[in-house]
């Protein structure tokens, strides 16, 4: 699964324009490095997200095309 999409069923990102966006700015990290918005997320990616002085840091433990609201949370694990 593409990496903004990814953003946008885990409900990380709002929007997939706006996961789209962040990516092209290189606020979007995977396991270290920026990562475009078409990079091919699979479990055990790192994934790093900057607005402002806020960081969210996450494991992708699954992909999935489709997420409820409550199922969501559990695609990914929120790292300190």
């Amino acid at each position: 699964m593409r990496l903004d999409k990814y953003l946008k069923v885990s409900r990380l990102i709002k929007r997939r324009a706006a996961a789209n966006e962040a990516c092209n700015h290189e606020r979007v990290s995977v396991n270290g490095k920026p990562a475009k918005a078409a990079y091919a997320v699979k479990p055990g990616d790192v994934i790093e997200i900057r607005f402002g002085a806020r960081l969210t840091k996450v494991e992708v433990l699954s992909v999935a095309e489709h997420a409820t609201k409550e199922g969501s949370a559990a695609l990914y694990k929120e790292l300190s």
